[in-house]
């Protein structure tokens, strides 16, 4: 290739290809084997490297020695991270589990920094093979030597590990299913230790192999972003399950950076920011797959508990938290005026700006369930686009003729242009998360760790931003209104009032449909998408959001520092210290990351002196906190409210209980535009069939769950399946609402929603229940009802931003009509109750609301009545059939409660083996010999318990017959 790539180059860009492949192949292993992103592959492999460099030079132990020693503290390392920290999460969500492999990579790189200094800096990285080789024009070193025997060994012999022993297997079948691997003997807990270890031993073995590479001692502590980055980006090209595929990866990772390093020497950091589009282009082409069905991520955010009813319209009850908060502020604003040196004032704002900068990872991470691991990054996109404004800019646009066209942007004050950079990183946001936030899991801190590190290295050193100069970069605070905002003090109290307006804002989110559909989405992606609210957009509305918070967050802190030095700040090191100030202090709250911001940043101004401060304060402070308080310590001030809401509540005086609520009138029910705008069905639309399901397929790894089902639902009619456990009953649920891959004709009312995702096959009326009835775990039951009323009307996230009038109307309307239908449904008293806190029977009544307030024309149940006490199944059948009647619908019901199922339905098809076996009435079905040969029997007991037919449909609902 001429100058373009010279063969040495080529080689030593594969050398390095196969050690990045050796940390990508870690993650892989962990990640196959738990679900688990382990961003600590590289950095455990920190201390057994410093520890080889260490012995090797210091103390003149032979090398193999001292190999030995290094790669049994690595292992050690891996085996001690699982045990004390993993094994203690291993039931917690994903996300928690990643944010304490954040923790525990700053560990190792707190631990190599304590090891002793090497005293003669000048001997190189210690290696077995001294002797290089040439063969043709292309130069072999002994590290060239090691890297190209270690890495294709160890990666053919986990390949071997994991595809031809029956611990591989073990390994896999542990992570597709925790519970039937326990079932068969599996220890899940046992697996994960053994891939931590091993995960440790080939971070070590990396680290050592790029550390020979490099041959300076110095930089070992150096090396655990940088090699995380790429090796995470050799585990997501190799779709994060693949050695080969990583081995192939990093090799061409390896090439390219090294070619791009060869040929542009001006951009040292251009190769990142390329790697970071390689990142985006990988991740968007997975989201182009059909995705699979599932959960997203639970919360591990601080609760607050519902206020008592007895005191619940107490003055100081219901303003508690507007009190609190300007007691805050009215603190928080005297600061400056009780400690008035200039370098306080300093420190208070800056605490101010990463506290905004937190408040966007908890947007994301504690609303959304998603985590970036770049939020700093945006804030220094912010910082260098306000900077850019305040000078003013002429941008040069060449035109497809040749001619250029030059736009001049004239310089603005310091907030308008904070403002306009907030958007700038809002629509970058957008552009980062469009692929990343549609593919089940965290692919999302993969995208933005790399953002982060291409930022860092490249990105705030575009010329755009510098002016063409190098960093530090000014960023002049001017005036506002005639005030000068270059004293401290004075710009403090700006950063304060922007601080108050934001959180305020935030705030108002929060308690409003954007916060909720975000929570929702969230906790169970499925009945999200089952009340009309599709997973991806909102979490990219959730991560627009944080992007906008982060990049005003920068712009505050870039002129606070008034020369922005992009060396020192808005690096990869601070966007983990934003993620610590929010777990630190409390994710998903509001108040929580000002605590985690005093703590981080303010402990370690107020005891510059004390070494264990800054350790406490990071990655030591964040693993206990998400081991013992994974709250954060805002749950401390909850659970001391709480307390107190207790003890008022148990002096107030009793109240007589209020009669229970009569049938009330539905709220839009009968109004025009009860879905999304559109008109009420008329009476042609509902002659037609509700359902039409024909030649319905679903496979699953070569095998027919469902083969080729045709059924049809009538109108207003109850249609029951039945069938022994595994003959596809779900599966074709799933299929009809869109939740599997499946090919076939499904129809609802006149219109084919075979190719719609769920939630807009939900927005044609094909409501569901599902059979774990998991719901929405961290939402009240009014907060749950109010999520299924977007699918009456869409409530928009700049209108309720904005404040503007129609969005207060809009939430005042739908809690009156969430209010109706809690009642009616017999739920009042628990309207402000966590769902994860109720009964399996009281869940499924939340379900059945979610309907009501969906008006939906379908109603798919998947046994209902599971894990109900005899009386509560006989009590729901009457709900059932008075929700039917309310809506008008039709009902497709799965059941194993044979007196319930048969009393319900008009018809029943018995499912075997994914085909339908027998179709017809009830009588005639439950009479057909391969009906009673596959699922019924021959004794009649199981058919005939209870009463043959349920109770006459009651004319209201009351809390008495509520499970």
């Amino acid at each position: 290739m001429g100058d373009v790539l010279t063969s040495q180059v080529a080689f030593d860009g594969i050398v390095n290809g196969l050690a990045y492949a050796l940390i990508g192949m870690g993650v892989i292993l962990v990640y196959r084997s738990t679900q688990v992103i382990n961003f600590a592959v590289a950095a455990m492999g920190l201390p057994g490297a410093a520890l080889v460099a260490w012995m090797a030079i210091d103390l003149g132990t032979p090398y193999p020695v001292a190999l030995a020693c290094g790669l049994l503290a690595g292992t050690a390392f891996g085996a001690a991270s699982e045990l004390v920290v993993v094994r203690r999460l291993f039931t917690s969500p994903r996300v928690v589990v990643l944010v304490a492999t954040i923790g525990l990579a700053q560990l190792a790189l707190a631990v190599t920094m304590s090891l002793p200094d090497i005293d003669d800096l000048s001997q190189p990285y210690p290696s077995p093979i001294r002797a290089a080789r040439t063969i043709g024009d292309v130069t072999v070193s002994g590290a060239d030597q090691l890297t190209l025997v270690v890495v294709p060994l160890l990666a053919l012999g986990l390949g071997l590990l994991l595809t031809r022993t029956t611990f591989g297997r073990t390994l896999t079948a542990s992570a597709d299913n925790a519970d039937l691997a326990r079932v068969s003997g599996i220890s899940p807990k046992r697996v994960s230790t053994i891939v931590w270890t091993l995960a440790g031993l080939l971070g070590t073995v990396g680290v050592i192999l790029i550390s020979t590479e490099v041959g300076n001692v110095t930089q070992v502590a150096t090396l655990g972003p940088a090699t995380m980055v790429r090796g995470l980006i050799v585990a997501v090209v190799a779709g994060m399950m693949s050695f080969p595929r990583a081995v192939v990866a990093g090799v061409v990772l390896g090439v390219v950076e090294a070619a791009v390093s060869f040929n542009v020497l001006d951009q040292p950091g251009l190769a990142d920011t390329l790697l970071l589009v390689a990142v985006l282009v990988a991740v968007f082409l997975q989201s182009r797959r059909r995705q699979p069905s599932g959960a997203a991520s639970f919360s591990f955010a601080p609760r607050v508990r519902p206020i008592p009813a007895a005191i619940r319209d107490r003055w100081w009850v219901r303003h508690h938290g507007r009190v609190l908060g300007a007691v805050a502020v009215a603190v928080a604003a005297a600061l400056p005026l009780l400690i008035t040196a200039p370098s306080r004032s300093y420190l208070y704002a800056s605490i101010l700006c990463f506290a905004l900068v937190a408040l966007s990872v908890s947007i994301v991470t504690g609303w959304s369930g998603q985590l970036s691991l770049g939020q700093m990054a945006f804030a220094g996109i912010g910082a260098m686009t306000t900077a850019t404004l305040v000078r003013g800019v002429t941008l040069t646009v060449a035109m497809p003729t040749g001619s250029s066209l030059h736009l001049q942007i004239e310089a603005m004050g310091l907030l308008p242009a904070a403002l306009a950079a907030s958007a700038v990183t809002a629509v970058l946001a957008v552009v980062l998360g469009a692929g990343a936030l549609r593919v089940p899991g965290l692919l999302l801190a993969v995208t933005t760790f790399v953002f982060a590190a291409a930022a860092e290295a490249h990105l705030l050193e575009l010329p755009i931003f510098t002016g063409g100069g190098r960093p530090p970069v000014r960023l002049p605070r001017g005036t506002l209104g005639g005030i000068d905002l270059s004293v401290q003090r004075t710009y403090y109290w700006v950063v304060l009032a922007m601080f108050v307006v934001v959180v305020s804002v935030v705030a108002r989110l929060r308690r409003r449909a954007p916060g909720r559909t975000m929570m929702a989405v969230r906790d169970n992606r499925d009945a999200a998408a089952a009340y009309t609210i599709g997973a991806a957009r909102t979490k990219l509305a959730a991560f627009a959001l944080s992007g906008a918070v982060a990049g005003l967050g920068g712009a505050l802190l870039g002129a606070l520092t008034q020369n922005i030095d992009t060396n020192e700040l808005f690096v990869v090191h601070d966007s983990l210290q934003v993620v610590a100030i929010a777990v630190i202090g409390g994710l998903g709250s509001i108040a929580g990351p000002i605590i985690g911001a005093v703590w981080v940043i303010g402990l370690p101004a107020f005891f510059p002196d004390n070494a264990m401060v800054p350790l406490f304060a990071s990655s030591i402070g964040l693993l206990v906190l998400l081991l013992y308080l994974p709250g954060g310590l805002v749950q401390i001030g909850y659970s001391t409210r709480d307390a107190l809401f207790a003890w008022a509540a148990a002096r107030a005086p009793s109240r007589p209980l209020s009669p229970p609520p009569a049938l009330p009138t539905r709220r839009g029910a009968d109004r025009a535009g009860t879905r999304d705008g559109a008109a009420a069905p008329d009476a042609r639309a509902r002659a037609v069939p509700a359902v039409v399901v024909s030649d319905v397929v679903v496979t699953f790894g070569g095998v027919r769950a469902v083969d080729r089902v045709s059924l049809t639902v009538g109108d207003g009619e109850v249609v029951g399946l039945i069938g022994t456990n595994g003959a596809g009953k779900s599966t074709l649920l799933n299929a009809i609402g869109g939740y599997v891959p499946a090919t076939g004709t499904v129809r609802v009312g006149d219109v084919d929603v075979s190719g719609m995702p769920p939630h807009r096959r939900a927005r044609h009326g094909l409501g569901r229940t599902f059979q774990a009835a998991a719901l929405f775990p961290d939402l009240t039951v009014r907060d749950a009802v109010m999520v299924a009323l977007e699918g009456r009307g869409r409530s928009s996230l700049v209108a309720n931003l904005l404040a503007l009038p129609p969005a207060g109307r809009r939430e005042r309307a739908k809690a009156a009509d969430a209010a109706d239908i809690i009642d009616f449904v017999g739920l009042g008293r628990y309207a402000d109750t966590y769902v994860s806190d109720l009964s399996t029977g009281t869940r499924r009544i939340v379900e059945l609301a979610g309907l009501l307030a969906l008006d939906a024309r379908v109603l798919c149940l998947d046994e209902p009545t599971a894990g109900m006490a005899q009386r509560e199944t006989e009590a729901f059948g009457p709900l059932i059939l008075a929700i039917r009647r309310e809506l008008h619908a039709s009902v497709l019901v799965i059941e194993h409660d044979m007196p319930l199922i048969m009393s319900l339905s008009d018809r029943v098809y018995c499912l075997e083996a994914g085909r339908v076996i027998a179709a017809g009435p009830p009588a005639q079905v439950r009479s057909d010999p391969a009906v009673i040969a596959s699922y019924l029997g021959s004794d009649d007991r199981a058919i005939n318990r209870s009463e043959a037919a349920i109770p006459a449909v009651p004319a209201a609902i009351t809390e008495e017959t509520v499970p």
